[in-house]
Protein backbone atom coordinates (compact mmCIF):
# COMPACT_ATOMS: atom_id res chain seq x y z
CA UNK A 1 0.00 0.00 0.00
CA UNK A 2 1.40 3.54 -0.88
CA UNK A 3 -0.40 6.58 0.92
CA UNK A 4 0.52 10.40 0.58
CA UNK A 5 2.06 11.41 3.73
CA UNK A 6 -0.37 14.30 4.45
CA UNK A 7 2.04 15.60 7.71
CA UNK A 8 4.64 17.14 5.29
CA UNK A 9 2.34 19.04 2.85
CA UNK A 10 2.47 21.75 0.97
CA UNK A 11 6.43 21.94 1.47
CA UNK A 12 6.94 18.64 0.14
CA UNK A 13 5.43 15.71 -1.96
CA UNK A 14 6.10 12.79 0.14
CA UNK A 15 4.23 8.96 -0.06
CA UNK A 16 5.13 5.73 2.31
CA UNK A 17 5.19 2.53 1.53
CA UNK A 18 3.42 0.66 4.21
CA UNK A 19 3.52 -3.45 4.09
CA UNK A 20 2.68 -4.06 7.35
CA UNK A 21 -0.54 -3.26 9.79
CA UNK A 22 1.53 -1.69 12.50
CA UNK A 23 2.76 0.75 10.00
CA UNK A 24 -0.59 1.75 8.36
CA UNK A 25 -1.78 2.15 12.36
CA UNK A 26 0.95 4.69 12.77
CA UNK A 27 0.09 6.07 9.28
CA UNK A 28 -3.42 6.83 10.65
CA UNK A 29 -2.64 7.82 14.59
CA UNK A 30 -0.03 9.98 13.14
CA UNK A 31 -2.34 12.07 10.42
CA UNK A 32 -0.21 10.27 7.63
CA UNK A 33 -3.38 9.57 6.14
CA UNK A 34 -6.97 11.41 7.53
CA UNK A 35 -10.44 12.98 6.47
CA UNK A 36 -13.14 10.42 7.66
CA UNK A 37 -14.17 9.03 4.02
CA UNK A 38 -10.51 8.59 3.39
CA UNK A 39 -9.96 6.57 6.44
CA UNK A 40 -12.63 4.44 5.69
CA UNK A 41 -11.31 3.35 2.05
CA UNK A 42 -8.21 3.02 4.35
CA UNK A 43 -9.26 0.90 6.57
CA UNK A 44 -10.49 -1.51 3.67
CA UNK A 45 -7.66 -1.57 2.22
CA UNK A 46 -6.01 -2.29 5.42
CA UNK A 47 -7.87 -5.63 5.27
CA UNK A 48 -5.96 -6.68 2.57
CA UNK A 49 -2.89 -5.40 3.92
CA UNK A 50 -3.51 -7.85 7.24
CA UNK A 51 -4.47 -10.97 4.73
CA UNK A 52 -0.69 -10.16 3.00
CA UNK A 53 0.93 -9.78 6.31
CA UNK A 54 -0.52 -12.90 7.94
CA UNK A 55 0.00 -15.05 4.81
CA UNK A 56 3.90 -13.89 4.75
CA UNK A 57 4.17 -14.46 8.70
CA UNK A 58 1.90 -17.41 8.83
CA UNK A 59 -0.03 -15.63 11.36
CA UNK A 60 -2.86 -17.73 12.81
CA UNK A 61 -6.55 -16.64 12.20
CA UNK A 62 -6.85 -15.04 15.48
CA UNK A 63 -3.45 -13.08 15.46
CA UNK A 64 -4.62 -11.70 11.97
CA UNK A 65 -8.16 -10.76 13.22
CA UNK A 66 -6.04 -8.88 16.25
CA UNK A 67 -4.31 -7.00 13.54
CA UNK A 68 -7.50 -6.23 11.49
CA UNK A 69 -9.15 -5.07 14.53
CA UNK A 70 -6.13 -2.85 15.17
CA UNK A 71 -6.49 -0.88 12.16
CA UNK A 72 -10.45 -0.39 12.52
CA UNK A 73 -9.49 1.08 16.33
CA UNK A 74 -6.96 3.20 15.29
CA UNK A 75 -8.91 6.46 15.72
CA UNK A 76 -11.83 6.39 17.63
CA UNK A 77 -14.22 9.08 16.64
CA UNK A 78 -14.04 8.91 12.85
CA UNK A 79 -17.02 6.16 12.11
CA UNK A 80 -15.54 5.65 8.60
CA UNK A 81 -13.02 3.84 9.62
CA UNK A 82 -14.77 0.99 11.06
CA UNK A 83 -17.20 1.00 8.57
CA UNK A 84 -14.46 0.72 5.86
CA UNK A 85 -12.91 -1.87 7.46
CA UNK A 86 -16.25 -3.78 8.71
CA UNK A 87 -17.53 -3.90 5.08
CA UNK A 88 -15.30 -5.57 3.65
CA UNK A 89 -14.45 -7.79 6.23
CA UNK A 90 -17.11 -10.64 6.27
CA UNK A 91 -15.30 -11.53 2.48
CA UNK A 92 -12.35 -12.44 3.83
CA UNK A 93 -13.37 -16.10 3.84
CA UNK A 94 -13.66 -15.39 0.27
CA UNK A 95 -10.10 -14.87 -0.38
CA UNK A 96 -7.66 -11.87 -0.78
CA UNK A 97 -9.12 -11.11 -4.74
CA UNK A 98 -12.74 -10.37 -3.26
CA UNK A 99 -11.60 -8.21 -0.54
CA UNK A 100 -9.62 -6.27 -2.54
CA UNK A 101 -12.51 -5.81 -5.01
CA UNK A 102 -14.42 -4.70 -2.91
CA UNK A 103 -12.15 -2.09 -1.36
CA UNK A 104 -11.91 -0.90 -4.81
CA UNK A 105 -15.46 -0.63 -5.46
CA UNK A 106 -15.54 1.55 -2.10
CA UNK A 107 -12.84 3.81 -2.89
CA UNK A 108 -15.12 4.56 -6.39
CA UNK A 109 -18.73 4.96 -4.48
CA UNK A 110 -16.91 7.36 -2.14
CA UNK A 111 -15.90 9.38 -4.95
CA UNK A 112 -19.34 9.24 -6.88
CA UNK A 113 -20.94 10.09 -3.52
CA UNK A 114 -18.69 12.87 -2.71
CA UNK A 115 -20.08 13.69 -6.25
CA UNK A 116 -23.53 13.91 -5.89
CA UNK A 117 -23.64 15.06 -2.37
CA UNK A 118 -22.04 18.58 -3.45
CA UNK A 119 -24.58 18.64 -6.08
CA UNK A 120 -27.11 19.14 -3.68
CA UNK A 121 -25.71 20.95 -1.47
CA UNK A 122 -24.68 23.36 -3.91
CA UNK A 123 -28.27 23.77 -5.11
CA UNK A 124 -29.27 23.96 -1.71
CA UNK A 125 -27.26 27.15 -1.50
CA UNK A 126 -28.67 28.60 -4.54
CA UNK A 127 -31.69 27.96 -4.30
CA UNK A 128 -31.83 30.50 -0.26
CA UNK A 129 -28.96 33.09 -1.80
CA UNK A 130 -30.25 33.59 -5.70
CA UNK A 131 -27.96 32.79 -8.52
CA UNK A 132 -25.08 34.67 -7.62
CA UNK A 133 -21.19 33.96 -6.39
CA UNK A 134 -21.05 33.48 -2.96
CA UNK A 135 -18.56 33.80 -0.35
CA UNK A 136 -17.84 31.06 2.21
CA UNK A 137 -16.03 30.12 5.52
CA UNK A 138 -14.83 26.62 6.10
CA UNK A 139 -12.74 24.46 8.66
CA UNK A 140 -10.08 21.83 8.52
CA UNK A 141 -9.59 19.98 5.63
CA UNK A 142 -12.96 17.76 3.58
CA UNK A 143 -10.89 17.70 0.33
CA UNK A 144 -9.56 15.03 -1.72
CA UNK A 145 -7.00 14.96 0.36
CA UNK A 146 -9.74 13.73 3.03
CA UNK A 147 -11.51 11.60 0.80
CA UNK A 148 -11.11 8.82 -2.09
CA UNK A 149 -12.12 11.87 -4.94
CA UNK A 150 -14.00 15.19 -5.36
CA UNK A 151 -14.40 16.10 -1.49
CA UNK A 152 -17.06 16.98 0.78
CA UNK A 153 -17.03 20.27 2.38
CA UNK A 154 -14.23 21.38 -0.17
CA UNK A 155 -16.64 19.61 -2.89
CA UNK A 156 -19.58 21.72 -2.17
CA UNK A 157 -17.46 24.58 -3.28
CA UNK A 158 -15.90 23.27 -6.05
CA UNK A 159 -19.14 23.06 -7.55
CA UNK A 160 -20.02 26.23 -6.94
CA UNK A 161 -16.71 27.25 -8.42
CA UNK A 162 -17.44 24.88 -11.38
CA UNK A 163 -20.76 26.97 -11.65
CA UNK A 164 -19.05 30.07 -11.42
CA UNK A 165 -20.99 30.73 -8.25
CA UNK A 166 -17.87 31.58 -5.66
CA UNK A 167 -16.87 34.85 -5.06
CA UNK A 168 -14.43 34.21 -2.17
CA UNK A 169 -13.25 31.25 0.47
CA UNK A 170 -12.12 31.87 4.34
CA UNK A 171 -10.02 29.32 5.78
CA UNK A 172 -9.64 28.52 9.12
CA UNK A 173 -5.84 27.57 9.77
CA UNK A 174 -7.23 24.61 11.70
CA UNK A 175 -5.04 24.93 14.99
CA UNK A 176 -2.80 22.93 16.45
CA UNK A 177 -2.19 20.68 13.26
CA UNK A 178 -2.79 23.43 10.69
CA UNK A 179 -5.26 20.98 7.83
CA UNK A 180 -6.70 24.29 6.76
CA UNK A 181 -3.93 26.78 6.21
CA UNK A 182 -1.49 23.37 5.24
CA UNK A 183 -4.37 21.42 3.72
CA UNK A 184 -7.45 23.12 2.36
CA UNK A 185 -5.28 26.05 1.30
CA UNK A 186 -3.56 23.83 -0.93
CA UNK A 187 -6.38 22.53 -2.65
CA UNK A 188 -8.05 25.53 -2.89
CA UNK A 189 -4.43 27.34 -4.54
CA UNK A 190 -4.57 24.28 -7.28
CA UNK A 191 -8.08 25.22 -8.21
CA UNK A 192 -7.45 28.79 -8.65
CA UNK A 193 -9.88 29.60 -5.99
CA UNK A 194 -9.66 32.95 -4.32
CA UNK A 195 -8.99 32.58 -0.74
CA UNK A 196 -7.90 33.87 2.69
CA UNK A 197 -6.28 31.99 5.40
CA UNK A 198 -7.21 33.45 9.05
CA UNK A 199 -5.91 32.27 12.53
CA UNK A 200 -9.41 29.92 13.90
CA UNK A 201 -10.38 32.72 16.42
CA UNK A 202 -11.34 34.95 13.09
CA UNK A 203 -13.97 32.93 12.40
CA UNK A 204 -16.92 34.12 14.76
CA UNK A 205 -16.00 37.42 14.06
CA UNK A 206 -15.93 37.17 10.09
CA UNK A 207 -19.39 35.55 10.44
CA UNK A 208 -20.94 37.86 12.19
CA UNK A 209 -19.42 40.67 10.60
CA UNK A 210 -21.21 39.30 7.27
CA UNK A 211 -18.21 38.97 5.44
CA UNK A 212 -19.09 35.10 4.26
CA UNK A 213 -22.97 34.05 3.22
CA UNK A 214 -22.55 30.53 4.71
CA UNK A 215 -20.03 27.99 6.58
CA UNK A 216 -19.29 24.53 5.26
CA UNK A 217 -17.59 21.93 6.96
CA UNK A 218 -16.89 17.49 6.73
CA UNK A 219 -18.19 15.12 9.39
CA UNK A 220 -15.85 12.60 11.26
CA UNK A 221 -19.31 11.09 12.69
CA UNK A 222 -23.05 11.90 12.38
CA UNK A 223 -25.59 10.64 15.13
CA UNK A 224 -29.07 9.41 14.51
CA UNK A 225 -30.63 12.59 15.68
CA UNK A 226 -28.18 14.78 13.17
CA UNK A 227 -25.90 15.88 16.01
CA UNK A 228 -22.08 16.42 13.92
CA UNK A 229 -18.63 15.35 15.39
CA UNK A 230 -16.30 17.34 13.53
CA UNK A 231 -12.71 19.12 13.94
CA UNK A 232 -12.72 21.31 17.22
CA UNK A 233 -14.03 24.35 16.58
CA UNK A 234 -16.75 23.32 14.19
CA UNK A 235 -18.40 24.25 17.25
CA UNK A 236 -17.49 28.12 17.46
CA UNK A 237 -18.40 28.18 13.82
CA UNK A 238 -21.80 26.78 14.03
CA UNK A 239 -22.50 29.05 16.96
CA UNK A 240 -21.66 32.39 15.42
CA UNK A 241 -23.66 30.89 12.03
CA UNK A 242 -26.51 30.39 14.71
CA UNK A 243 -26.24 34.02 16.05
CA UNK A 244 -25.75 35.86 12.59
CA UNK A 245 -28.61 33.66 10.73
CA UNK A 246 -26.34 32.22 8.12
CA UNK A 247 -26.65 28.45 7.43
CA UNK A 248 -24.01 25.87 8.55
CA UNK A 249 -23.60 22.70 6.06
CA UNK A 250 -22.27 20.07 7.00
CA UNK A 251 -21.39 18.02 3.75
CA UNK A 252 -20.16 14.04 4.68
CA UNK A 253 -21.36 10.88 2.75
CA UNK A 254 -23.84 8.17 3.86
CA UNK A 255 -21.05 6.71 5.31
CA UNK A 256 -20.41 8.97 7.79
CA UNK A 257 -24.05 8.71 9.32
CA UNK A 258 -24.14 5.80 12.21
CA UNK A 259 -27.58 5.70 12.99
CA UNK A 260 -26.36 3.18 16.25
CA UNK A 261 -25.21 6.18 17.77
CA UNK A 262 -28.07 8.10 18.83
CA UNK A 263 -27.20 11.64 20.31
CA UNK A 264 -23.86 13.25 20.15
CA UNK A 265 -23.30 12.62 23.74
CA UNK A 266 -22.48 8.95 22.90
CA UNK A 267 -19.68 10.08 20.40
CA UNK A 268 -16.21 9.38 21.80
CA UNK A 269 -13.77 12.60 20.89
CA UNK A 270 -10.36 11.15 20.66
CA UNK A 271 -7.85 13.50 22.37
CA UNK A 272 -4.38 13.78 21.05
CA UNK A 273 -1.00 14.25 22.72
CA UNK A 274 -0.65 17.55 24.69
CA UNK A 275 2.57 18.03 22.73
CA UNK A 276 0.88 19.21 19.82
CA UNK A 277 -0.60 21.88 21.56
CA UNK A 278 2.47 23.53 23.04
CA UNK A 279 5.26 22.49 20.81
CA UNK A 280 5.64 23.97 17.12
CA UNK A 281 8.43 22.43 14.57
CA UNK A 282 10.01 20.84 18.15
CA UNK A 283 10.16 23.81 19.87
CA UNK A 284 8.24 24.19 22.98
CA UNK A 285 6.55 27.63 23.11
CA UNK A 286 4.85 27.21 26.26
CA UNK A 287 6.39 26.76 30.15
CA UNK A 288 7.20 23.40 30.38
CA UNK A 289 4.68 22.93 33.52
CA UNK A 290 1.93 24.35 31.21
CA UNK A 291 -0.56 20.61 30.07
CA UNK A 292 -1.50 20.64 26.05
CA UNK A 293 -5.00 20.20 26.03
CA UNK A 294 -5.75 18.48 23.02
CA UNK A 295 -9.24 17.54 21.98
CA UNK A 296 -8.98 16.77 18.22
CA UNK A 297 -13.05 16.96 17.93
CA UNK A 298 -15.99 19.23 19.63
CA UNK A 299 -20.10 17.81 18.53
CA UNK A 300 -22.08 20.32 17.41
CA UNK A 301 -26.00 19.59 18.38
CA UNK A 302 -28.31 19.58 15.28
CA UNK A 303 -29.99 22.36 16.50
CA UNK A 304 -27.28 24.49 15.01
CA UNK A 305 -26.83 22.45 11.74
CA UNK A 306 -28.70 23.69 9.19
CA UNK A 307 -28.59 21.20 6.50
CA UNK A 308 -26.53 18.02 6.00
CA UNK A 309 -25.76 16.63 2.75
CA UNK A 310 -25.43 13.22 1.53
CA UNK A 311 -25.61 11.10 -1.39
CA UNK A 312 -28.85 10.18 -0.32
CA UNK A 313 -30.58 13.37 0.16
CA UNK A 314 -30.62 16.31 2.25
CA UNK A 315 -31.77 16.40 5.62
CA UNK A 316 -32.33 20.18 7.83
CA UNK A 317 -31.78 19.46 11.72
CA UNK A 318 -32.82 22.72 12.37
CA UNK A 319 -35.71 22.10 11.11
CA UNK A 320 -36.43 19.05 13.09
CA UNK A 321 -35.32 16.90 9.76
CA UNK A 322 -32.80 13.62 10.93
CA UNK A 323 -30.54 11.73 9.01
CA UNK A 324 -32.91 9.09 10.46
CA UNK A 325 -35.79 9.65 8.07
CA UNK A 326 -33.09 9.08 4.68
CA UNK A 327 -32.58 5.64 6.23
Amino acid sequence: MVVLDQRVLPGATEHLKIGECAQLVEAIATLAVRGAPALGVAGAFGVVLAMDEAARKGWTEAERDAAIDGIRDARPTAVNLAWGVERVRPLVAAGRDAVLAAARELAEADTAANRELSRLAADWLLERFGDRPLRALTHCNAGVLATSGWGTALGVLRELAARDRLEHVHVDETRPLLQGSRLTAYELAQEGIAHSVQVDGAAASTIVRGLVDFAVVGADRIAANGDVANKVGTLGVALACHVSGLPLVVAAPWSTVDLETATGEDIEIEERPGDEVVVIGGERFAPEVSQGFNPAFDVTPARFVSLIATERGLVEPSAGTRPTDLA
